[in-house]
């Protein structure tokens, strides 16, 4: 016994010694992880991923347990260290992108970098765009606190952006579901289906007035929008984002909590972060006994259901650079091309590339209006983060069989709404400003950086489906101006320029 627990130290002190090598030890004799280690994985499980400061910088990390304690371990922390085993339904392998090097992580997409770039192709997009790009917005980004995102972004197959990966591990959930769970999905996607075309129709009379900023067409007595009424409406589009997401975890968490042994062991063997470990599978659902809606709203639960099982936390809390300020054309000018087209992976590095060169197209002047954003911003960003950390706790609780604040969860969600809505006021309005001060050469050059025509697909979108355009609400209160009744509602203009 006393050699087995000597050879066992010994084995512990020479992998810990290398795995922690890159932290900055607290003595020079010391060996194992720092006292950060411990910190950052104090109220953790093993096999939680975590964020992990080190003296390069944060990385990700798993926590393992020591001889001292639960600690974080870098997840690559040199070369090419094979991936370490996790708990089951741990992700298996940190953050890494696949253009190497740079990690996926929360810290990463409230970068400045990574922030500048995303507004930057938001405003590249914008102003190259019209009032139909701009509606076009994916299902997954409504009420998306089930790790879905974070996810797509480190698959080690590097697939998360094709557009099969979804379909795939949604088939895969269904086909693991028995036939009373995936009728919980449908009866939750039925009673869904008008508060989810709601959300997407609320976002029109906002995409509206940018649009109306952006040319100039304001009504009489306001000289712009104005931020109370933007932040106003995006709190109350956000506690419905927040009571939709709050309906989700109540279904889900109660069909995880159904799942047999049998149904767990299955899903072990698909590994989050891992689509290569996916078989493929046949539909499992007849999608011509449902609307396209609600076929869409079932997927969506499906693909999230395995995310939340198979995740954490900190996968819930994750959210891509692109999530905040999604009325500008972005999503439409990225993956409403990619639309119908199977196996068809989108280029990670379309944001950061286009954005980085919308900012050389700029001036000095106007680059800095667009730079002057991030610290514009940073306070918001900083307080979503904590906003989405608490409404993803609170799931967590439904997922684990505990009572869950629905009234705090729309509270959160309303706050949620109010950082979004000052955020995207403020990109409205430097887009604007931006635009009206472009010359002739410099709309010719960013409507080259455009790989697509703005109307290809021709919007409007009810999310990722076309539509016919709806009658939109009186926009005048979005620009400080009381609401006529009799005045018709507001009707998008040609493409703004």
């Amino acid at each position: 016994m006393t050699t087995q627990v000597l050879l066992l130290t010994l084995m512990i002190s020479v992998w810990t010694g290398s795995t922690w090598a890159q932290d900055r030890p607290e003595r020079p004799d010391r060996q194992g992880p720092p006292p950060q280690a411990y910190d950052d994985c104090r109220g953790k499980q093993a096999g939680d991923v975590v964020q992990h400061t080190t003296r390069e910088g944060v990385v990700a990390a798993t926590c393992v347990e020591t001889p001292q304690g639960l600690a974080a371990r870098p997840d690559r922390p040199r070369g090419d260290r094979p991936e370490a085993p996790s708990r089951e339904g741990g992700p298996e392998r940190g953050p890494e992108s696949r253009a190497g090097g740079m990690q996926y992580s929360l810290d990463q997409a409230i970068s400045d970098k990574a922030q500048l770039h995303t507004i930057a192709f938001n405003g590249l997009a914008f102003l190259t765009g019209d009032f139909g790009a701009d509606t076009f917005l994916p299902p997954g980004k409504v009420s998306d606190y089930f790790g879905f995102q974070y996810m797509r972004d480190i698959d080690a197959n590097q697939a998360g952006h094709n557009t099969s990966f979804l379909t795939r591990i949604a088939h895969n959930m269904l086909a693991t579901l028995s036939e009373g769970q995936k009728a919980q999905l449908l009866r939750l996607a039925k009673a869904q289906e008008p508060s989810i075309r709601r959300f997407a129709e609320m976002r029109l009379p906002l995409i509206k007035a940018f649009r109306q900023n952006l040319a100039g067409d304001l009504p009489g007595g306001s000289v712009g929008l104005n931020k109370p009424a933007v932040i106003q409406y995006s709190a109350e589009l956000y506690a419905l984002d927040g009571l939709l997401a709050f309906q989700r975890a109540e279904m889900m968490g109660g069909a995880i909590r159904s799942l047999s042994d049998q149904q767990k062991a299955a899903l072990g063997r698909l590994k989050f972060g891992d689509s290569r470990t996916w078989p493929d599978v046949p539909e499992p659902l007849d999608r011509r006994s449902m609307s396209h809606e609600v076929n869409v709203a079932v997927m969506t639960y499906a693909s999230e259901m395995f995310s939340w099982y198979a995740g954490s936390l900190q996968a819930d809390t994750y959210f891509c650079p692109e999530r905040h300020g999604m009325y500008f054309g972005g999503f439409g000018m990225k993956t409403a091309p990619a639309m119908g087209k199977r196996d068809y992976s989108i280029s990670t590095r379309m944001t950061g590339d286009s954005g980085e060169a919308f900012l050389e197209a700029l001036t000095d002047g106007q680059r800095k209006r667009i730079e002057d954003l991030i610290e514009l911003q940073r306070q918001d960003l900083a307080e979503i983060v904590r906003t989405r950390r608490a409404i993803a706790g609170e799931f967590r609780r439904l997922r684990e069989g505990e009572t869950a604040n629905r009234d705090k969860v729309v509270s959160l969600s309303r706050r949620y709404g109010e950082l979004d809505g000052e955020m995207s006021y403020l990109y409205a309005t430097a887009f604007a400003e931006v635009g009206r001060t472009l010359t002739a050469e410099q709309r010719a050059q960013l409507a080259r950086l455009r790989a697509t025509d703005p109307s290809d697909p021709k919007g409007p979108f009810l999310y990722s489906e076309p539509i016919r355009l709806p009658e939109i609400e009186n926009t005048d209160h979005f620009f400080g101006v009381p609401m006529d009744p009799k005045k018709p509602a507001a009707q998008p203009g040609a493409r703004g320029k």
